[in-house]
């Protein structure tokens, strides 16, 4: 175990281990007593026959040193004090550049039994059991970087018939780990899992054999996602000479996951006292453009200010019907069908709409179970009345455009996940128009205390974790729409500005959704217009050496920025049900 002292950054505090070097991340600010209730924050959480803990501290076992940019580098670990009577499943991995903020679950039988599916007599087997036997999967002596001249080496749990392996042991032995190392899961208790981002990857020119390490995550995602992420890293082996998907692992480890088979298996989600909790304690500042136009409201400003439904049935010359303050009388299910929209009306009262209401903004919550009921995501959705044209940039020039990007109703959102063990903040989704990302707590600005900092592109509206110019199309080539961000006057406390709209597992009684949140339809109208006469003004104004290229991206444009289109509301979306996309 490493000694280590804390040290105050302005993203965090840091744990420094002094021997060996790399540094442990911590909240800014110690976390409040959660107020009592459910499982929630209890330390451990029970998944059916298995019971699992969350462990964030970690030995250090082996890094590589491939590269003198430390981000191009990884590390792997080992859990450092399991609770009694708990046991490893694997190894941790994490990249060099950045503080150890991760998690490994470890897991013990609960004692419980389940039935088979056919109900009639329980599984005799035990929940977990340890493995046969090792498989060497790499060593880095095969080209692997090589940390403080020792070599690493990576084995694969060989299990029993009728159980799974879930992580890989790492050691700077050739002798293969004690059997004791880790255990195997009964297979009916694990869930199928994917590799997702690339973790490390090297190449051994003698041999040709690539090795690469992967995260990974559950298939099974989303609000009724059963499927747990143990925090485990994939690795695989391969031949230059094979199919780029073959391994020569190849069908010794299955990628799988844990799987909650809790009868409650909600069981861990906080209750509403523990919601607006964890809200108040890390909702984060939002900073808007010291030159935004376009600013957010609430829905109910939204329609009282002039907000106007549509029907398609009712012909072109309709003038459309003032909405009520809470949206009663919007049509409520369905789909988005085409037979209704919101309009601003096409008089005085447009452009106060169009300009929003920052005093009168709510976030609107949905707060529901990630990754089997191990994390809680609170999604914050924000709405504006108004989506603003975008700028163009090809290289240092910068190019306003009259209508491209506009549209009426704007819908964007970020989403935090907390850790049910501890109450912990894990990351934050930033949503950026189409896609988004999840940024680590450790990657974060802070101001007072846990609360994170959101910054909300000019116009735009989509959230990113700095201040900066971040371009949506091809940075190689300095081509993109631009999104600006930076801190100024303008800005939005979600820990205080904030309506709870949706938590489905605590049933209606505790969490009624406002009528608006019913209606499927789109938020603004479509309008189409030709946006490709205006880029192509703009291409012939080009050298010819970047005209290709530039008619290239154009061409890979959103369609959003052909239209003007209002977006559906948050019910509509897929991440409301499934998970974010990352």
């Amino acid at each position: 175990m490493f000694s280590c002292q804390r040290v105050n950054g302005s993203h965090g505090t840091y744990s420094i281990n002094l021997s060996p070097s790399f540094t442990s991340f911590l909240l800014p600010a110690p976390l409040p007593t959660w107020p009592q209730g459910r499982g929630f924050s209890v330390g451990t959480i029970n998944l059916g026959e298995l019971e699992v803990a969350e462990i964030s501290r970690f030995d250090f076992v082996w890094g590589s040193h491939l590269s003198h940019d430390k981000r191009k580098n990884v590390s792997f670990y080992k859990p450092l004090g399991i609770p009694e009577g708990f046991f490893s499943l694997g190894h941790y991995c994490q990249p060099n550049g950045k503080p150890l903020n991760g998690y490994v679950l470890v897991v013990k039988d609960s004692g419980s039994q389940i039935r088979n599916n056919d109900d009639s007599e329980p599984v005799c087997s035990p929940a977990l059991t340890i493995p046969l036997d090792y498989t060497l999967v790499w060593n880095s002596d095969e080209g692997m970087g090589i940390h403080d001249h020792s070599t690493g080496y990576f084995w694969v749990p060989k299990p029993p018939v009728g159980y799974k392996a879930l992580g890989f042991v790492v050691s700077t032995q050739p002798g293969k780990p004690y059997l004791d190392e880790v255990r195997c899961v009964r297979e009916d208790l694990v869930d199928d899992c994917e590799t997702c981002g690339l973790l490390h990857e090297s190449f051994s020119k003698y041999r040709k054999i690539s090795f690469k390490v992967f995260e990974t995550r559950p298939c099974n995602r989303g609000m009724l996602g059963k499927g747990v992420s143990v925090g485990t890293f994939f690795c695989c082996s391969s031949s230059s000479s094979s199919s780029s998907s073959s391994s020569q692992l190849g069908d010794k480890m299955a990628v799988v996951c844990l799987k909650n088979k809790n009868s409650k298996w909600q069981h861990g989600m906080p209750n509403l006292d523990q919601i607006h909790a964890l809200i108040h304690h890390y909702g984060p500042t939002i900073f808007f453009h010291p030159k935004e136009v376009y600013f957010p409201s609430s829905v109910s400003w939204f329609f009282k200010h002039g907000a106007l439904l549509f029907k398609k049935a009712a012909g072109e010359s309709s003038t459309g019907e003032p909405i009520n303050a809470d949206g009663s009388n919007l049509p409520g299910g369905g789909s988005n069908d085409g037979e209704y929209w919101l309009d601003c009306p096409c008089d005085d009262r447009r452009k106060v709409l169009m300009r929003g209401n920052l005093e009168s903004t709510q976030l609107y919550v949905h707060v529901k179970p990630a990754l089997g009921g191990t994390f809680t995501d609170i999604a914050m959705w924000v709405f504006s009345p108004f989506n603003g044209p975008a700028t163009l940039k090809i290289g240092p020039t910068n190019i306003s455009l009259r209508k491209t990007g506009e549209h009426v109703g704007d819908w964007e959102h970020f989403t935090l996940r907390i850790s049910n063990f501890t109450g912990e903040l894990h990351s934050v989704y930033f949503s950026q128009h189409s896609g988004g990302v999840w940024i680590s707590a450790c990657d974060l600005e802070f101001i007072e205390g846990n609360r994170a900092i959101l910054y909300s592109s000019r116009s735009g509206h989509a959230s990113f974790p700095h201040p900066g110019n971040y371009l949506q199309g091809s940075s190689s080539l300095g081509v993109g729409i631009r999104n600006d961000c930076s801190r100024s006057n303008f800005w939005l406390d979600s820990s205080s500005r904030y309506q709870i709209v949706a938590a489905e597992y605590l049933g209606n009684d505790d969490v009624a959704e406002p009528p608006w949140l019913q209606y499927m339809r789109e938020w603004g109208p479509m309008i189409v217009y030709d946006s490709r006469k205006e880029f192509d003004k703009i291409i012939k104004r080009l050298p010819r050496s970047i005209r290709c290229s530039v008619a290239n991206f154009v061409d890979k444009l959103p369609v959003e920025l052909s239209k003007e289109e209002g977006p559906t509301g948050p019910k509509e979306k897929d991440n409301w049900l499934g998970d974010e996309r990352w």
